[in-house]
Parts: structure tokens; sequence; C-alpha cells
């Protein structure tokens, strides 16, 4: 068993592939001196010399190996057994044999090399995606160069139907852009001037001007394809455990194997008959399949789960992905766009519009995220803001200006009641307005209040699919915030969320993450990749989503959504299950062949050719099935 895996010169076709070529031919080889021996062509002594041809050619490859490891690691790993198995069983003069375990052997081995290498190639072929050439603006000239030589701050054309060969921001043009290959979310995004768009992505319509932010080398799909390769080579604990006990056990194996030796010098029994026990133990209990039974559904899953836009950045992870009870989302960011939008506007004297260009006229001068949000309304109904004179900003509270030289305020409630402003008459509205989760904002002066504005985060459209997605697969749903428990609860019900925890500081959220895993079990934390940094490393498992563009919050998370979609949550839990359900079968079908093949092996019943093809055939059933590790 192989434990170094890497692409060795592999280009997508097997028979370019050195240890699995190479054994098949063996194993051809070896076929014809057998038929032809068994046809009565050619003598006994004949059809050996296909034998010895046969059993460098197939076991070359995995022979070096075994004895680097021997000599670099001082690590007696499978091979080790193989060699001995081959050499023991050559001494014996079973020479059919010997050529017959170095062929399946080479063969199941090349295979698993073969296949992980494939799905190494499949992640990397995302590269392909994005065009070798650029169309590069220099000196108002348009000019094609290699994809490669791009540099911040070039500027490039992008044509209907083309892909965007790095990251970049558009200057000029509007379109809509498929961005599958970095997000994997297939529906077009529209995209105009100062949005970021990233390599690969496909321009549907509209021709665009795009200034670089990367270098081929650089951009988010190069990044990806790197983060995915590591995180391949990252290993979880149980996988770190089957590794600990194969070093160990080969070992034991093969000191037990010796032993077989003296039995007969000891006891006065047949040399040749415990010779051959010994060989067939040798083999018959080489731990191949239970070795590489997790490698092989990590390295799938996380591959399939890189080329679906979610990042896992190593086997544990992955493995923790299987076990979530609890899935914990911040509101702010996550569950909402962290955008509030206006939603009802209530005049108490004359009309809507007077009363938001009032508002306007008010907070225009203002930073305020709820200000930009009731500007952005006016602007959107064509209404112009008041003339404002003395602007001046209350802190936590809103804002104040002279309209024709009497002053007026827009801001909370609690602004108006600190003036003395009777607001019984608002009150009802007011409390049902913040039961449903919104922030109120009213607008008045010193002789009473002239109207209300109910402002709401803008929800994510997919937020209650994605939650009620994860209750059918029997998650408990929570939301950590720091909004009020009023706000909070209005969210939840909205959301269909099972419990919240609200007014925390991110110092609560720890405590929060903390207490959901004992009560409950393992805790996937889903965050913004940034505010929720802590709960994010406190959990069990932390999920940024969106993190596309941002280095920081795709190094920081234990698993990166690139695209805002919080579907994909479900997705990677189910990716989680699928790759745990597969590594679990994997590991009880390899005990169960060990458990059932070494006693026959110590009795004496079992063969060496029937022992090798047993062990063998196993071990192409654990590649493939983790192979389904894959499909979600």
């Amino acid at each position: 068993m192989q434990e170094n895996k890497n692409e060795n010169g592999f280009a997508g076709s097997w028979w370019r592939y050195p240890p699995l070529r190479n054994a098949l031919i063996a194993g051809l080889i070896a076929g014809v001196g057998f038929t032809l021996a068994y046809l009565g062509f050619i003598a006994e002594r004949v059809e050996n010399v296909f034998y010895w041809i046969a059993i460098p050619l197939g076991g070359w490859h995995w022979t070096r190996e075994g004895i680097e490891k021997l000599i670099q690691k001082r690590e007696i790993g499978i091979e080790m057994l193989m060699i001995a198995a081959t050499v023991g069983t050559g001494i014996l003069g079973l020479w059919e044999e010997a050529a017959a375990l170095v062929f399946l052997y080479g063969a199941a081995e090349g295979t698993e090399e073969y296949t992980y290498a494939r799905t190494r190639h499949a992640i990397r072929a995302l590269l392909d995606l994005a065009p070798k050439e650029a169309h590069v603006l220099r000196d108002g000239q348009e000019i094609t160069v290699p994809a490669d030589s791009l540099k911040p701050g070039d500027r490039f054309l992008v044509r209907p139907g083309e892909a965007l060969p790095t990251d970049g921001i558009i200057r000029v043009g509007q379109s809509s852009l498929d961005e599958s290959p970095v997000t994997g979310e297939s529906v077009p995004v529209d995209k105009g001037p100062g949005m970021k768009v990233f390599a690969a992505s496909i321009n549907r319509q509209g021709a665009l001007e795009i200034e670089a932010t990367a270098a081929f080398a650089d951009n988010t799909l190069s990044k990806i394809i790197h983060l995915v390769e590591e995180a391949q080579e990252r290993k979880g604990k149980a996988q770190q455990w089957i590794e600990r006990f194969g070093r160990r056990y080969s070992p034991a194996v093969l000191v037990i194997s010796g032993l077989f030796l003296l039995v007969p010098w000891a006891f006065g029994l047949s040399w040749e008959e415990w010779s051959l026990r010994a060989v067939v133990l040798l083999v018959a209990a080489a731990p191949c399949a239970l070795i590489m039974s997790m490698p092989m559904a990590m390295a799938a899953g996380i591959g399939a789960a890189g080329r679906r836009g979610i990042l896992i950045k190593g086997g544990a992870h992955l493995e923790h992905l299987g076990i979530i009870r609890v899935v914990a989302f911040d509101k702010t960011g996550t569950l909402t766009h962290g955008e509030p939008v206006v939603t009802d506007v209530i005049p108490l004297q004359g009309n809507e519009g007077e009363l938001l260009a009032l508002a306007a006229g008010l907070e225009h001068f203002s930073e305020h995220p709820l200000a930009k949000a009731i500007m952005t309304k006016a602007r959107e109904l064509g209404i112009t803001p008041a003339e404002v004179g003395g602007f001046e900003a209350l802190t936590g509270a809103g804002a104040k200006g002279l309209v024709q030289g009497q002053a007026w305020y827009v801001g909370n409630p609690k602004l108006f009641e600190g003036q003395g402003s009777d607001l019984s008459a608002v009150q009802t509205q007011i409390t049902q307005l913040q039961e449903e989760g919104k922030t109120v904002v009213l607008v008045g002066n010193a002789t009473g209040i002239r109207g209300l504005l109910a402002l709401q985060d803008r929800i994510r459209a997919e937020a209650k699919q994605a939650i009620a997605a994860l209750h059918t697969l029997g998650l408990r749903t929570v939301m950590l915030t720091g909004d009020n428990a009023r706000t909070a609860q209005a969210f939840a019900r909205l959301f269909g969320i099972d419990d919240v925890r609200a007014d925390l500081k991110p110092e609560d959220k720890v405590h929060a993450v903390g207490q959901l895993e004992r009560e409950h079990g393992a805790v996937l934390m889903v965050g913004d990749g940034v505010n929720d940094a802590p709960a994010l490393a406190a959990a069990t498992c932390g999920m940024a989503m969106g993190v596309a563009g941002s280095d920081a919050a795709i190094e920081a998370a234990d698993i990166a959504l690139m695209a805002d979609d919080l579907r994909k949550v479900e997705e990677a839990l189910r990716l989680g299950r699928k790759a745990r359900r597969v590594s679990m079968q994997n590991i009880v079908f390899s005990i169960a062949i060990l458990a059932a093949m070494i006693p026959l092996a110590v009795a004496g019943i079992l063969g060496v050719a029937v022992t090798v093809l047993v062990h063998e055939v196993s071990e192409l059933l654990a590649v493939v099935n983790g192979l389904r590790a894959a499909r979600s």
C-alpha cells in the first residue's frame, strides 16, 4: 500500500501510468506462459522464464517503494510483506503463484494510485476552464497575450461567451456571469462596474473591460485547487489511527510469519508445509484494504466538494461534518445580507413622499447603515431630499438638522423619549414593528412626531429552505446573534429556527457554542468568516460563507463556502455523512476479511493463489466503494 500518493506523470490514460501499466503487462506475460504450458507447447522450465520476466516487471514500483520506506523511514510497510511473500514463494519453487501475487498486488496498487491520481487530476482540470490567452488593452490597442503573463493593474476585454483569465474588477460594462467553477452556484450573477469577478467565470452577454487584481497563478481558482490538494494530504483522526496501526501491525505479521519457519525445526514437522503457511499468512494478514479505506473516501469527498465551491480544509473536518448534531448560525451577513432596507413608511401627517423626503434630508450626511438605507429608498422612488442645514450626528441615537430654521430629529424611540416627546399614540405601532424584527426610526420636532420608518435587514431568499433541509437531516438549528431578543425571536420564527441566543458579544458566542456541544453534541458554526472568527474556531467545525476572493476568510475557516448560498451547508453535511459512512463500511469490510483469512491461513486451509486473489479483490472493492464518497 503506497503511502505517498502523487500524480507521477498522470496524463489521464491508464496505459500512460507506469505502476498500473507494468502490472498489467506482467500479468499478460505470465498468462501467456501459463497458457502455453497448459496446452503443452512449452516445458515447465521455459514456462518459468515467462514468470521470471513478469515478476521484476510487475513488482518494480511497489518493491522500490517498500525498500525506500524501510531505508528512509525505517518503517516496515505492506510492501515488505509482499516482497517476503514473493521471495518465499519463489524459494519454494512456486513461480506460478509468485507471478500471480506480483501481478494481482501490482494491479490492485496501480489501480488505487491511478484512481487517487484521477481525483487529484479532476480538481486540477478546473484550471483548464480559464482561457490560456487574454485580450489586454495597452496604449489604446487590444493585444492578445498568454493569460499567465497578466499582472495586477492590467486591463483586459472579455466578450460574450468568453471565460475570464483571472480575477478582477469590472471597470466598464454590465453582464451576467456564470461563476460556477469558483462558487459552485450555476445561476448566473448580474455584475456591473466596481464589482469583483473571478477567473474561469463565463461572460453570458455584454462586453466587459476588467482590471486584473491577481496574476494567473494567484487567482481565486488557483487558490481553490491549491487548498483542495493540501486538504487531501491532511489526515483525520481515524485515518491517522489506522496508519499508526499499520506501522505496528505489519512488522508483527512479518515476525509471526518468520516464527512459522521455526515450527518444523522445533516440532519435527514438514518444513515445506509450514513455509507455505508462512507465505500465505504474509498475504492474508496484509491490511491493504484497511489502510487505504479512509484516504480514498476522504480524497474523493474533498475533491468533489471543491468542484462544488465547498473548500474542506482536511480529512479531520470532513470527518467532523459526518457527526454534526447542531448547526449554529450567525444572523447578520449569514442568514441575512447585512444590508438594511426600508420596509414601511408610515406618515402621521402629510404623505409618504413628504415624510421620506424629510428623513432623507436629515440623514443625507450620515454614514450610518440605516441612513444609507433611507437615502437608497428615497432615490429608488425618485424623491428629492429636503434641504437641511446644521447637520449634527447624535451617536447611538440618530441625527439632528435645521429645516427652515426649525430643529428636526430622526432617530430611535429613545431619542424622542429623552426629549420628553409623547409616544403613546404610536407606541402600539412601534411595538408591532419591533416584534416583526424591524428597526423603528421616528421623524419629528419639538411639537410632535411626523411619522415612522421601519427598516429590516434583507434576509437571504434561500434561508428558510436551507433551514428546512437541515431539519430533514435531523439536525437542530440555532441562531447566535448580537441583536436584542425581540428582533432575534422574530427572525427565528421567520426562518423556522429551533433555538435563539440573543444579545451576544463575540465572547458570548464562544460560550454558547461550548454549551451547545455539551447539551447536544458536535456543533457546526456558520458565519461570515470575519466577525465570527472566535465562534468558528470554538465549534467542532467552523464554516465561513461567501468567501470568494477573500484570502483571510478562506484561510481562517475549517470549511469555506465560496458562494453566499446557505443551501451549500446541507450539501457539505451530506458529503460529510456520505464520506464517513463509506469509510466505516470499508473499515468493517476490511477487518472482516482479515478476521476470516488469518485463521484459514494459520490452519493451512488456504493456498497462495486463492489468498492472493481474495486479498487483492477486497482491496479493489474498497477502492471502488471509497469513490462513492464523491456522490452526495
